[in-house]
């Protein structure tokens, strides 16, 4: 399903008539390479120099992009790309390798050209490449100022005549016979992916950009080991792929996965793409505001506002909404790739998935909060020091799948979000819209429905006895304003073990309120009334769901205390305004 759903969009994106390149994917047999440094020749194979293409970025040097001949997979072995390859195959020079292995190197890089088709073979760029390596040889340009760094670190090289703006790599001659090689098949086989006969892929492309995955690539379909021979079926003919999906579903893959990509963010670790089966900028621009970080926060508030307003407005109805959408988390497992999820479904369910999160997610909050917090952030809330380092690794993609499957968030998460607040002493925006989140998903029919802000009908004890214990911090606030609260002492031993906690807590209220004015004591008698009236005692013990009620009492009576009240709204006497 995955590799299929691949295909179909790299079909898509080949065909796409926009005339932007950057729209459409390499046809088959060719793909896109960042090149570092390209030999430029004279006709008669002159070396004319060495054009350095790379570009600063920040603190890198980024090389320029160009389509080159598809390249070959190899660990250890001895193969040469067509025309574009690392120092050691295109110069025969390099500081790494043994020199028997450099000049091995070098010399299959020159049969590889030397065994093009005669029409190939006949074009001038290809001329002027076999003209360079016998008149002059690589050592004709050792003393180009960029050669000791290409010996030194073996980058990659190719070819470009002077005056022309395409690489030889590139001249139709060239491309036409990479097409022609690409194209013959034996059909011994019937790929999985298209249903035809065809030959076998046997080793496929490896897949960049995968965060924390090798720098080179990792695979995604890979069969190296004796273990996985079946019916004495080895490498790619245990699950058989012709030649053109493999190269299809990669180069899909890593064109969504590339670091200029917009349909790709970063859900703890796995390294999310999102693709719609029929083209949809809206859709696909909208998960990646809903999920993702950026850089505009205001901009993305209003995209994720205008989207949710989108879905209650009908727009994701229709032939529109049963149009299927791709959601596909990777992450790094040695030299090969894990499926961390996958999620398709229509367009219309996808909607319905984004209300639902928002409202399990909607919390009351100061007006410097995000109103529509995005997955890392929630992430890093329950993280230690924040720090997106210290996410638990499966659990970006376990809250991924139960927010697009519509089930229980892990109860993990919840734990977390919990945990964090007892160790930190306090209950912060992110944290309270994660527990109450969780907690809705996990709402026993019984259970009164945690609302958005302060609820005085919900009865639960552990939400009560959180809502008390605020106000009680808020009457030691006003009292003697403390450099630290009950809260820095006792919110541990409260939210988990209430009876060893609020006799004490209730007993210190009575010398703190001595010393507000009549007002403001009448009005905390009556909260603390209110909150009471419905606790017969005080629990022995709260469970992990019942200290996430607490937090959220918590959290919900002290946005109350500092919330403007507006001025036609009644008011207790003494309460604040």
């Amino acid at each position: 399903m995955i590799l299929q759903a691949l295909y179909d969009y790299y079909q898509r994106k080949a065909a796409d008539p926009d005339p932007d390149p950057a729209r459409r994917l390499p046809a088959f047999g060719l793909e896109e390479r960042e090149i570092p440094f390209l030999i430029e020749l004279a006709a008669d194979g002159r070396p004319l120099g060495i054009k350095d293409t790379r570009r600063t970025e920040g603190k890198k040097k980024v090389a320029q992009r160009y389509l080159a001949p598809h390249s070959i997979k190899r660990a250890c072995n001895v193969a040469a790309n067509l025309l574009c390859d690392t120092a050691e195959y295109v110069l025969g020079v390099g500081a790494r390798g043994k020199p028997e292995r450099v000049a091995e190197q070098h010399q299959a890089f020159r049969q590889r050209i030397a065994k093009l088709p005669e029409s190939a073979r006949q074009d001038v760029g290809i001329q002027a490449i076999e003209a360079f390596y016998t008149q002059h040889g690589p050592e004709a340009l050792a003393q180009e100022a960029d050669w000791p760094e290409i010996a030194e670190k073996n980058p990659i090289l190719s070819f470009r005549l002077a005056g022309d703006s395409d690489l030889i790599c590139q001249r139709p001659a060239v491309i036409s016979a990479c097409l022609q090689a690409e194209s013959i098949a034996d059909d011994h086989a019937t790929c999985l992916v298209t249903g035809l006969p065809t030959s076998v892929e046997r080793l496929h492309t490896a897949i960049k950009g995968v965060w924390g995955a090798q720098s080179s690539g990792a695979s995604l379909v890979s069969f190296n080991l004796d273990a996985f021979t079946s019916f004495n079926k080895t490498q790619g003919d245990n699950a058989p792929i012709s030649p053109a999906a493999a190269f299809a579903y990669t180069t899909a893959l890593n064109h969504l996965l590339d670091r200029n990509s917009r349909q790709r963010i970063q859900v703890g670790d796995a390294s999310t793409v999102f693709w719609a089966q029929k083209e949809d900028a809206e859709a696909e621009s909208g998960f990646a505001a809903i999920f993702g970080e950026l850089d505009d926060p205001d901009a993305r508030t209003e995209q994720v506002r205008a989207l949710l307003e989108s879905v209650h407005g009908g727009k994701f109805s229709g032939e529109r909404g049963e149009n299927r959408f791709y959601v596909l988390g990777l992450a790094p497992n040695a030299a090969r790739l894990a499926v961390r999820f996958w999620y398709a479904a229509p367009l219309h369910e996808i909607a319905r998935r984004y209300q639902a999160w928002f409202a399990d997610l909607k919390m009351v909050h100061g007006p410097n909060e995000p109103e529509y917090p995005s997955l890392f952030r929630l992430l890093s809330a329950c993280a230690v020091q924040r720090k997106a380092d210290n996410i638990p690794p499966n659990l970006g993609g376990n809250i991924m799948q139960a927010i697009l499957a519509g089930s229980p968030f892990p109860a993990s998460w919840l734990n977390a979000a919990v945990m964090r607040c007892r160790a930190e002493q306090n209950v912060i925006y992110l944290r309270a819209a994660i527990i109450k989140a969780c907690l809705k998903r996990l709402q026993h029919t019984h259970e009164k429905e945690l609302n958005p802000m302060r609820d005085t009908q919900n009865d639960s004890p552990s939400y009560r006895l959180g809502r008390l214990f605020a106000t009680l911090e808020k009457i030691q606030e006003e009292a003697i304003n403390p450099g630290a609260t009950i809260r820095d002492r006792y919110y541990g031993a409260a939210s988990s073990t209430p009876v060893a906690v609020f006799t004490t807590l209730l007993r210190l209220k009575n010398h703190h309120l001595s010393k507000l004015d009549k007002k403001r004591v009448v009005f905390f008698e009556q909260e603390i009334g209110e909150i009471m009236s419905a606790l017969s005692d005080f629990p022995k013990h709260l469970s992990l769901q019942e200290q996430g009620r607490f937090a959220i009492g918590y959290y919900h009576q002290r946005q109350y205390f500092f919330t403007k009240k507006p001025e036609s709204a009644p008011s207790q006497e003494g309460e604040p305004k």
